[in-house]
């Protein structure tokens, strides 16, 4: 008889002791899981995300459109050019703006001097901004800086 009475008690306590071991296992795993992830935010890869800078919205100077002669034999014809200057900072933009006469004047030298058949293929009009961009990047003065073009875009193209 001494024995069915423990047997009785050790039945009940069983199922007890299992939900507590079931309880203590999720609050262990969830603490540990909570502290890998605060451990997570404070690690390096966290910090880089967080340091790099945001990509810079461009910043465009764009120009009146400019209509130049250009050399031909025979008739007259002319080149209708509307462009716009990608420059990579605010500063750059406000010396392009005080220059400008200075830069249209460049231009209008650097375009007159064309042949209209080089003017018409895709590679032509590539090779003509990078001509524009290398020309415009030049200082402006003895004590000038370099420009800070970082390229050209045709917003109007005619070739009459």
């Amino acid at each position: 008889m001494a024995t069915s009475p423990s047997l009785t008690q050790v039945a009940p306590s069983a199922p007890r002791s299992s939900k507590r071991l079931i309880g203590m296992l999720i609050a262990v795993s969830l603490c540990a899981l909570g502290g890998g992830g605060y451990a997570l935010s404070r690690s390096d890869l966290f910090a880089r995300e967080a340091a790099a800078p945001a990509p810079q919205k461009p910043i465009f100077v764009t120009l009146e459109p400019l209509t130049v002669n250009v050399q031909s034999e025979g008739r007259g014809r002319f080149l209708h050019i509307g462009m716009a200057l990608k420059v990579r900072d605010e500063q750059a933009k406000a010396q392009l703006v005080e220059f400008m006469p200075e830069l249209r004047s460049r231009l209008l030298l650097l375009l007159s001097n064309r042949q209209p058949e080089s003017l018409l293929s895709t590679q032509d009009k590539a090779r003509l901004a990078e001509e524009i961009r290398t020309e415009l990047n030049k200082p402006l003065g003895p004590n000038q800086p370099a420009q800070d073009i970082s390229s050209v875009s045709f917003n109007t193209f005619v070739v009459q």
